[in-house]
Parts: C-alpha cells; sequence; structure tokens
C-alpha cells in the first residue's frame, strides 16, 4: 500500500492550561486539523479561557488557518487548505 505525501491528520485536544498552547501551536505549524475542547479550562478560569481562545486566534491567523467555535464547548482549527463553512448570521 502506497503512503499518500499529502495526508492530513485530525487530532482532537482538551486544554486544561494556558501551557497547552504552545503544543498546539505546534500542531498548527504542521497544518493539522485541531478539535479542542474547552470546557476544563471554562470551568476553572473563564478569564485564562478568553487568554487562550485570543491567543489561538492569533496563531491560527498568523499561520493562515480558520479557527471557529464548534458548539459550546469545542473549537476547531483547519490548516489554509481548509475552510471551515461559518453561516451569516442576521444580527437585525
Amino acid at each position: 500500500m502506497q503512503k499518500q505525501e499529502n495526508t492530513t491528520f485530525l487530532k482532537a485536544i482538551t486544554i486544561r492550561d494556558i501551557s497547552d498552547v504552545h503544543s498546539i501551536q505546534e500542531d498548527i505549524k504542521k497544518d493539522m486539523i485541531l478539535i479542542l475542547r474547552v470546557t476544563p479550562l471554562a470551568q476553572k478560569d473563564v478569564d485564562q479561557l478568553r487568554k487562550v481562545v485570543e491567543e489561538l486566534y492569533s496563531i491560527a491567523k498568523s499561520a493562515g488557518a480558520d479557527i471557529a467555535r464548534l458548539g459550546e464547548e469545542r473549537i476547531i482549527v483547519a490548516p489554509s487548505n481548509i475552510k471551515i463553512w461559518k453561516p451569516e448570521y442576521d444580527l437585525k
């Protein structure tokens, strides 16, 4: 069986602490699709969660990746060759 050169991996990670951001940044650089569960951090410290989300957003955008909320307790990050469909909400 021949291995494909352009294999994209999907990885699920639970964020428990701000220190997890470094390994997530490395996975973003490797063009992985990441599903990040934030519930444990949200239950522990909402302010720290905000900082982590802001940092992840900045890292994703600087890497050309796409980032979006996936329900109430998850965030998805996709490499630049994959776009996340986001509905356009009418805020009127």
